[in-house]
């Protein structure tokens, strides 16, 4: 094994990750697994995380567990806690990557039901999650907890108001949770940009100048956020807690 594998090796770990079917938790989910991890493949669609759950097994021949639940609702996650230990025993890294904002014409009509999914999705849900989790590794020893967030908290625009008010506050428990779970569990943001995932399906984007704001002049192709989460995940990261690690391009 060469200095680099050695750095970011996760052989026999366990990895939780939320919204792990598609998108960017896909990619992840197959980068750890490609470094040795068992992989818990959580999203809403037990269809899609069973798939998922199949390819990374063959692909790697980690073990991969599939579960079906909603992170935004809360009476759900004891399960997908009690599934994750009663499989493999314990969990070394926690990504809370499930999150949503859906589109809106203005904001009159963004209504309470919109506002409380967005918050229970990407707020919620990962405090519980964390909470559950990351006091158990505190038992244990030791662990890493990923939020993932997004740009859009440090930069809002009106179309993205509730998501970017959660994820800002995602930004906010992350250091909280650093602090609480110190020192021997590390809770940092892996902080996304624009990817051209399917979710980019529903931007417009015929304009020529899309992402001229950005330092790279692009989106993101899914694969680029792997290195930053093994990072995170691996102690490679071994000193790094309650940090913001931004993979957006540059955004000004």
């Amino acid at each position: 094994m060469g200095y680099a594998d050695q750095l970011f090796d996760l052989t026999d770990r366990v990895v939780l990750i939320t919204g792990g079917s598609r998108g960017l938790g896909r990619e992840m989910a197959f980068a750890v697994a490609h470094c040795g991890a068992d992989v818990v493949i959580a999203s809403r669609n037990f269809e899609n995380c069973e798939a998922v759950a199949k390819e990374i097994a063959a692909e790697t021949g980690r073990s991969a567990l599939p579960y079906g639940v909603h992170v935004g609702r809360w009476d759900q996650l004891d399960g997908l806690v009690e599934a994750t230990y009663e499989r493999f025993g314990k969990v070394d890294t926690l990504i809370n990557n499930a999150g949503m904002s859906p589109l809106y014409d203005k904001l009159s009509n963004v209504t309470e039901k919109l506002f409380d999914a967005v918050v229970n999705l990407n707020l919620k849900g990962p405090f519980r999650l964390s909470a559950l989790v990351g006091e158990r590794m505190v038992a244990a020893g030791g662990g890493s907890i990923i939020n993932v967030s997004s740009t859009g908290s440090l930069r809002p625009n009106g179309g993205i108001i509730p998501y970017a008010a959660a994820k800002a506050g995602l930004n906010a428990m992350t250091e909280g949770l650093a602090q609480a779970f110190g020192p021997t569990v590390r809770v940092n943001t892996l902080m996304a940009g624009p990817y051209l995932t399917d979710v980019s399906k529903a931007w417009d984007l015929s304009g020529n100048d899309n992402f001229s704001h950005l330092h790279l002049k692009r989106a993101g192709d899914p694969h680029e956020i792997v290195g930053a989460a093994l990072f995170l995940a691996s102690d490679a990261s071994s000193f790094t807690t309650g940090s913001i690690l931004r993979t957006d391009g540059g955004i000004p």
